[in-house]
């Protein structure tokens, strides 16, 4: 048996290689736009925390919006509107994201921000609890994309309320769903992990969706996201 060439080996990585590696083919695959690089400036010097997609996070969900013909997104929680501001990019005339956000200081900054990228005609922020902002939301058609980027103690809920709201067809995605591997530990019982496993568990009862969870590693650090297809509309 032949002995594998020890160059094919590689030490585990480290957070600096995820980040050098997302800048490496970043500048191959993304392109300097002013409006998502205001978005950043304005929403830290605002003291907001920076703590929305990675820009190659932020070309999926553009690419994502795009692929499936996206004329109404959802969005669930809108910081300072960076991800907000990718989808949009990728509405058709005619199309509008909806993002909900509790924070009035979050809601002010991403609206600024929205309206700096020209993109006010197809981007609104509804402030208030984004439950209580669920029933009053009855788009038509449907929402073809929901994004749920929010507190994680809520996960669950917030999949139930977008799950009425979405086509048969469309795509629910909710980031940060592997915490740095926590989900998997079951021994750490915190709200943003248990908001998580209920979420997993929600999905896995529901006979009308498919999905699944993918990993991410790259400046943002280590995360992921789950993909779900909604193949039967409530």
């Amino acid at each position: 048996m032949s002995t594998p060439h020890p160059h094919h080996f590689r030490p585990a990585t480290t957070h600096a290689d995820w980040t050098k590696t997302d800048q490496y083919h970043n500048k191959y695959l993304l392109s300097q736009d002013e409006a998502l690089e205001f978005a950043l400036k304005n929403t830290d010097a605002n003291g907001i925390p920076l703590i929305s997609v990675s820009a190659a996070q932020g070309k999926y969900l553009y690419l994502l919006a795009k692929t499936l013909g996206a004329k109404q997104i959802l969005e669930v929680g809108t910081l300072g509107a960076y991800s907000t501001i990718w989808m949009a990019k990728a509405l058709p005339e005619g199309g509008e994201i909806i993002s909900l956000e509790v924070n009035p200081k979050h809601a002010k900054i991403s609206t600024e921000n929205i309206a700096h990228a020209g993109l006010s005609s197809k981007a609104r922020v509804i402030l208030g609890p984004a439950l209580d902002s669920f029933p009053t939301l009855s788009p038509s058609p449907p929402f073809d994309l929901v994004f749920i980027d929010a507190d994680k103690d809520n996960n669950g809920p917030y999949f139930a309320a977008a799950r009425k709201l979405v086509r048969t067809g469309g795509v629910i995605v909710v980031d940060n769903v592997v915490r740095n591997g926590r989900v998997a530990d079951d021994s750490l019982q915190t709200t943003d992990v248990v908001g998580v496993r209920k979420l997993l568990q929600m999905v896995k009862d529901d006979k009308g969706v498919e999905a699944t969870t993918m990993s991410t590693v790259g400046d943002k650090g280590y995360d992921g996201f789950m993909y779900i297809l909604v193949n039967e509309g409530i």
